[in-house]
């Protein structure tokens, strides 16, 4: 079964072109009363536009937002290599640097309600050798993470976006600050 995971497409984008390695999470209405969790190790890389604005992340405001268009295009896999739950604002902060969402979006994130805090995973991302194209549905929709995909066209590759070093030194980075 293929597992895909709901982010906005600017972020995805991210993620696949190594700028970005972390998720940061508090969880969709479909979550439940427990919040978010990283339930899967592996997944792909689910582009929406669902509340998506060049305004919440650090981006030109020119920065041009993609289309619906009918289809779903999937462009990356993702290994979770490491999640944690920080209830630490000044920690949250420090990851900064490693994520394109801003300032304001994180807090927000963060203060939504009774628990504050938000989870971080650590992913380490892959490009397919191919693009994974299939048609949106309604199911695809809502506030939830998770999503249950159709099954994968035949053989696809992948490529990490980072290379092993690039990959380790930046975990390395992210373990310190989230001590």
């Amino acid at each position: 079964m293929s597992i895909g995971f709901k982010e906005w497409a600017l972020v995805c984008d991210a993620l696949g072109s190594g700028q970005q390695s972390i998720s940061i999470r508090k969880g969709g209405l479909h979550e439940g009363r427990d919040g978010f969790r990283f339930d899967h190790e592996q997944f792909f890389l689910f582009p929406t536009l669902f509340h998506e604005q060049v305004s919440k992340l650090k981006l030109p405001a020119n920065t041009p937002v993609p289309q619906k268009t009918g289809q779903i295009t999937i462009q990356y896999l993702a290994r979770c290599e490491g999640t944690q739950l920080v209830t630490d604002l000044g920690q949250v902060h420090a990851l900064a640097p490693f994520h394109i969402w801003k300032d304001e979006v994180i807090e927000e994130r963060f203060r939504y309600d009774e628990l504050q805090g938000v989870h971080v995973g650590f992913l380490r991302v892959y490009k397919l050798s191919q693009p994974w194209v299939f048609p949106d549905e309604p199911k695809y929709g809502g506030c939830r993470s998770w999503l249950t995909l159709p099954e994968l066209p035949g053989e696809i590759s992948y490529i990490p976006v980072l290379d092993d070093a690039t990959h380790s030194e930046r975990l390395a980075q992210i373990k310190a600050l989230l001590v």
